[in-house]
């Protein structure tokens, strides 16, 4: 199949404050990379703090500040803070594997909590008290309803998901009591790449299905294993809500203006509300490549819920957001586009 050109995003969101001074924590990541280029196009300063244990310095933009940093190196962050004079956190650090974090609680919760708070503990010091936060729709568990709406109940089944929950209630006290501004947006499936495949997803191992299927479509790993083909779903595979990763960016950008009255407090489920099972997204893959996907089934893994997918309504209600990449296919091609050009990922000459 080949490739149609895809439009860039628009420059600015409307409605957004003047520009800010912004430190992107895990911006050499891959949502926080894509956050860092959209925030420069909306017109703000941004500078990134990422300690490169996941990161590439490479999808860092050249001329934005990069502090090769720990977040919970308080001199190092406090510094940053200063120099650069910031006056909102964007926060992407976090250890994010579900299955890794059943087998290591206790790295997850030191990197993903404590260190965090570590992060907080800087800005109260330097009077930064607002932030936006990545957490995850994992704070749920087992959802009691789909949709799924901010709303429901959160009993997390695995050490990720408490750790985000963890964080949340951080946040919310610090807001009671110091006046933090904060919005926590909870993801789903967050996929695709910027559409001139100068940055993407590259991760090692890689744990996503979409680059996973792509990978097996190029020859480049094995066939694809797909966990489990007698769910209670259409196809029996597990469906998914994938949302790419710019429009991710931007509902972040959208809710800076409405972080400036102290105190704030936000909740936003991000996901299209679309759910794609894992037949749809091979199929996917093997439309936009033009090659098939080789896959062999294996059993359910344990946790696995059949269904995930947002109800995105308070999101765009509130912040007007509207996703820009409607289509699964619209996501896998720009996911395409990257890997094909970058068998190496970041890697690559």
């Amino acid at each position: 199949m080949r490739l149609a050109p895809i439009p860039l995003a628009s420059a600015l969101w409307l409605g957004l404050s003047a520009g800010m001074n912004v430190l992107v924590v895990g911006g050499a990541g891959y949502i926080g990379s894509h956050c860092v280029r959209q925030a420069m196009s909306a017109g703000h300063v941004v500078a990134v703090l990422d300690n490169l244990s996941y990161g590439h310095q490479a999808s860092v933009p050249r001329g934005v500040p990069f502090i090769h940093a720990d977040m919970a190196d308080m001199s190092a962050v406090r510094q940053a803070l200063r120099d650069h004079q910031i006056e909102l956190v964007v926060d992407f650090a976090a250890l994010t594997n579900v299955g890794e974090s059943v087998q290591q609680p206790e790295r997850y919760h030191d990197n993903n909590v404590i260190r965090t708070r570590s992060l907080l503990a800087s800005m109260l010091a330097e009077g930064v008290k607002k932030i936006v936060f990545s957490s995850t729709c994992a704070t749920y568990g087992i959802p009691e309803k789909m949709p799924m709406t901010e709303d429901l109940p959160q009993h997390p089944i695995n050490p990720y998901g408490q750790n985000k929950l963890e964080v949340e209630r951080q946040l919310i006290a610090l807001a009671t009591t110091q006046g933090f501004s904060f919005a926590a947006f909870r993801y789903f499936n967050a996929a695709g790449a910027v559409a001139d495949a100068s940055i993407g997803e590259d991760h090692t191992p890689e744990t996503h299905l979409i680059p996973l299927a792509i990978a097996a479509a190029l020859g480049r790993r094995p066939p694809l294993k797909v966990f489990g083909n007698d769910y209670p779903t259409p196809d029996g595979t597990c469906l998914r809500d994938y949302v790419h990763v710019d429009d991710l960016s931007r509902a972040h950008l959208a809710v800076f203006d409405r972080l400036n009255v102290p105190g704030r407090q936000f909740f936003y489920n991000l996901g299209t509300g679309t759910p794609h099972s894992v037949k749809e997204v091979i199929a996917s893959v093997e439309r936009v490549s033009g090659k098939k996907v080789p896959h062999e089934f294996a059993p359910r893994r344990e946790g696995d819920p059949p269904a995930l997918y947002a109800n995105a309504d308070k999101v765009k209600h509130e912040l007007g957001w509207r996703v820009q990449f409607a289509s699964l296919d619209s996501i896998v091609e720009t996911a395409y586009r990257w890997h094909l050009a970058r068998p190496q990922g970041f890697a690559t000459a």
